[in-house]
């Protein structure tokens, strides 16, 4: 129960957030090139910098099997949302197919998911968190990528390769491996500019609100996405979890994770590769508000 009010309390935060967000959208203090300027700042700076001081922690023998641990669980539960998306949705025509089983593969655990992991465990679950996004956005650039189209493996690796959030994980364990000792200064502003993302991630997700019509949002498919993405999936995982005995750090973590909304990048690909990119906004918008309600019914069942 003590999650279940942790998370209460949280989501409390974001929706007040996500408010202030929706506001800045309606008077237009945030246009859609502000959005976007945010977007980039929070994926190259303001996120980085929150993960980067994650692992300001000794690397000890424990920590690293429970690091290892988190990582196969990640793996296990992408592989089942890509076979998920790929048997679940035969009935849609292709332009919603491809949305929804991209938006099951792929899912908000970075913009949204590592502040809300942050607001919850604190620093000691980021470092966790930061590991467990790793398959995702690994599938995010391969098999996410080639739901729309094929692309190269060239192109796939560097997608990977150049994600900053995957260059701040192996910065971050370099960091603790080798001991290398990091200027108080520098520590200081990289904690303080991490702080910010969790605010700016939700003024961000608030301005989608606006401009989508209420009564477009309760379409059938969006629902039953919203049941596979943020009840189906995460109920999956947890039975995962149990069957090996994670702690309930982990398995809170892995939980929170797993539950998250529709990855936002779901409409940058609608719109670059010419699917529905309206009906894969809704999809975003609808189960990022309803997620604000699963995730804490989730951590009743911790």
């Amino acid at each position: 129960m003590e999650s279940f009010f942790r998370m209460l309390d949280a989501q409390a935060v974001l929706l007040v957030y996500l408010c202030i967000g929706f506001y800045c959208a309606k008077k237009d203090i945030i246009d859609g090139h502000t959005k976007q300027k945010l977007t980039d700042l929070i994926l190259q700076i303001t996120l980085p910098c929150m993960i980067f001081e994650s692992f300001d922690r000794p690397l000890t023998p424990e920590l690293l099997k429970q690091t290892f641990a988190v990582l196969m669980v990640a793996l296990m539960i992408s592989i089942l949302s890509y076979l998920c998306g790929k048997v679940l949705y035969n009935r849609y025509p292709w332009e919603k197919k491809s949305v929804l089983q991209y938006a099951t593969l792929v899912n908000n655990c970075g913009f949204l998911g590592l502040p809300m992991v942050s607001a919850v465990y604190g620093s000691e679950g980021l470092l966790f968190a930061s590991i467990f996004i790793i398959p995702n956005r690994i599938f995010m650039w391969t098999a996410g990528i080639s739901i729309f189209t094929k692309a190269d493996l060239k192109s796939n690796l560097k997608n990977i390769l150049l994600n900053p959030c995957i260059i701040t994980v192996i910065l971050g364990l370099g960091r603790r491996i080798l001991n290398i000792p990091v200027h108080e200064v520098i520590d200081t502003a990289v904690s303080a500019i991490g702080q910010v993302t969790t605010p700016l991630s939700m003024f961000v997700i608030g301005t989608m609100v606006v401009g989508v019509s209420i009564p477009s949002l309760f379409e059938k498919s969006i629902f039953y996405l919203s049941f596979v993405r943020l009840i189906a999936l995460p109920m999956a995982a947890l039975v995962i979890l149990n069957l090996i005995h994670m702690s309930p750090l982990l398995t809170g973590v892995s939980l929170i994770l797993t539950g998250m909304p529709a990855g936002s990048t779901s409409v940058l690909l609608a719109v670059k590769y010419g699917v529905n990119a309206d009906y894969a906004s809704r999809c975003v918008v609808m189960t990022t508000i309803l997620s604000l309600i699963t995730i804490p019914i989730l951590m009743l069942f911790l």
